[in-house]
């Protein structure tokens, strides 16, 4: 009687082990399925690509990377060379090949023009976004794009910038720098004063052939995407943009007030249109 006790005592006590080794094992690590689903959310959040335009570098991102990184994002500004269409959407092209997963490439003013040759034919591109951008079809310039009343259409190049020379530049072909005066009240009239003149002494020069070189490719007709649109531009002129952004069928969003550099004077509303962009993709 008494070993048959024992047996099933010990019975008893080895199903309890088996239940709660069985638990143990089947529990997840404290927090680990927070962690698990916060990876995949991170891996499902696209790379976010910017391009700066003329008569700027990648710093004047540095509002909207800021704000896109707190939110979960991995940010790329890239330096776009302002010689060449071609060759400088092939420029960005090539570092676009280089990513994995999905993109949300983002152009300003001539930067437009760029990814709009840059996306062609790179599959991980999922969206475009313009801001206060030129959007090209094919054979159109970036200097046909400014709009008829744009301050660059309507002044003399002796008024608005400073042209020099540069290396290896192709015949009659100039650098151009904005004058002063131009830059700090008409481009980036938006920006505070001693910002503004701060942002021209650090400008860089983009060159004539940039401006004048034909698009061969018109990336908007088979991706989507969005347009961010300054009422108070003056470089590219609002008419004209809403030209271009119905062409392409782009989801508009218009801003009240602002300047060509709406980027560096108000990067939280830039960067809510980029996000939108970036969840249309979930």
């Amino acid at each position: 009687m008494a070993s048959t006790a024992r047996r099933r005592n010990l019975s008893t006590t080895l199903t309890a082990v088996t239940i709660a080794v069985t638990g143990m094992t089947a529990a997840a690590p404290p927090g680990g399925a927070a962690s698990a689903g916060h990876t995949a959310e991170k891996q499902t959040k696209p790379t976010i690509v910017l391009v700066h335009g003329a008569w700027a570098d990648t710093s004047s991102w540095n509002g909207e990377a800021t704000l896109l990184r707190r939110a979960g994002y991995t940010v790329r500004a890239i330096g776009n060379p302002l010689e060449n269409l071609t060759t400088d959407a092939q420029t960005v092209q090539y570092f676009l090949k280089s990513i994995k997963g999905p993109i949300v490439l983002v152009g300003h003013s001539y930067g437009g023009s760029v990814i709009t040759n840059a996306a062609q034919g790179v599959a991980n591109v999922k969206a475009l976004v313009y801001v206060d951008a030129a959007v090209p079809a094919v054979g159109e310039t970036t200097a046909q794009l400014s709009g008829p009343t744009s301050v660059l259409s309507k002044g003399s190049p002796a008024d608005l910038y400073d042209a020099v020379p540069y290396a290896n530049a192709p015949s009659k072909a100039s650098a151009l720098y904005l004058k002063e005066n131009v830059f700090v009240t008409k481009f980036a009239n938006s920006v505070p004063h001693d910002q503004a003149v701060n942002l021209w002494a650090t400008q860089r020069a983009a060159t004539t052939v940039a401006f004048n070189t034909p698009s061969k490719y018109e990336a908007w007709k088979t991706i989507p995407s969005w347009y961010f649109i300054s009422t108070g531009d003056q470089i590219i002129t609002p008419s004209s943009e809403k030209m271009m952004a119905r062409r392409a069928k782009s989801n508009v969003t218009v801003y009240n007030g602002g300047s060509h550099l709406t980027l560096v004077s108000d990067p939280a509303a830039v960067t809510k249109v980029i996000q939108s962009a970036a969840s249309s993709l979930r």
